[in-house]
Order: structure tokens, then sequence, then C-alpha cells
């Protein structure tokens, strides 16, 4: 029953952590098109986008990415064996852990005023969390390697299709003066 306990509250923390990840480079993108406002209004939307990323990032995002990580060694742990399935999962949250830091590295820099990324160059990185989302779900579902490479692939046809969206959106804006 404890191994129960322990797989649900993973869940939800997976569930937090992802929410704080999907909005983290949103704010990071705010931040940086505040760049192009004029001072005093730049001034105040990148404070107030510097605090609302202290909020998440240390409120939310940490402290689910720390919990979800407890919360499936343990899951692991109660599983009593490494399926081939769990080793691809593990690689993939592996990755999405380094995701995680850089997140933290861009964060650090907004916190210090600077801004590395273009607004178009963190809608991509955003679109990262997505795709670590899908392989992830893909494995724990199916519990397969090969359904994993066609939801994966899946997920290659989503990256294009928001790729695309991605530029209609900025030509979009450029051409509406957004």
């Amino acid at each position: 029953m404890t191994f129960l306990y322990f797989k649900a509250l993973h869940i939800i923390f997976v569930v937090t952590w992802f929410a704080g990840i999907f909005y983290m480079p949103r704010l990071f993108i705010y931040y940086a098109e505040a760049a192009d406002k004029p001072e005093a209004e730049r001034k105040a939307l990148q404070r107030q986008f510097q605090v609302m990323q202290r909020r998440l990032w240390y409120g939310i995002t940490w402290p689910s990415a720390v919990v979800t990580l407890v919360m499936g060694l343990s899951t692991w742990y109660n599983y009593g064996a490494t399926p081939d399935w769990l080793i691809y999962k593990l690689i993939l949250v592996a990755l999405l852990y380094a995701y995680h830091f850089s997140l933290h590295a861009i964060f650090r820099q907004h916190q210090k005023g600077i801004i590395r990324y273009s607004s178009t160059q963190l809608r991509v990185w955003n679109e990262v969390a997505t795709l670590f989302l899908f392989g992830i779900v893909f494995l724990v579902v199916l519990k397969d390697a090969l359904s994993m490479l066609w939801g994966m692939l899946g997920m290659i046809a989503l990256v294009v299709m928001l790729g695309m969206a991605i530029q209609l959106y900025k030509r979009f804006r450029e051409r509406s003066g957004g």
C-alpha cells in the first residue's frame, strides 16, 4: 500500500513540476520582450517578472522537482525491478533534470538583469519540456520501447508543427506591430 502512496505523490509532484517548467520559460519570454519597452516601463515590468520568476522557481518548481525525485526513487525501490522501459524513462528523466538546470541558469541570468536569448529562442526552448512529457508518458503508459519510438515520431511531428506555429506567430506579431 505504501508503494501506491509514493506513486500517487510522485504523479502529483510531476504535474506541479511540469507546471513550473512550462510557465517559467513564458516568464523568460516576457522578461526578454520587456527589454524593448521604454525605460520606465521596462524597469517596472522586468522587476515584476523577476519577482514572479523567483516565486515560481523557488516556491513551486524546485520543491516539486525535489519531491518528484524522492518519490520517483522510492517508487523505483518499491517496484523491486528495473524493466527496459524504466531504463529509457530514467534516461529521459535525467535529460529533463538537465533541462531544469538549464532553466535555472537562465533564471539566474534574469535575476542579474542579463538577457542572453531572444524571445524567439526562448519560445523554442519552452517547447523542450513538451518533448520530454510526450516521451515519458508514452513510456510509462505503453511500457514498450517500440511504442515509445512511435510516440517519439509523433512528437517530432508535433515539434515541426510547433516550430511552424512559432514562425507564424512571429510573423503575425511583426505585421500587427505587437
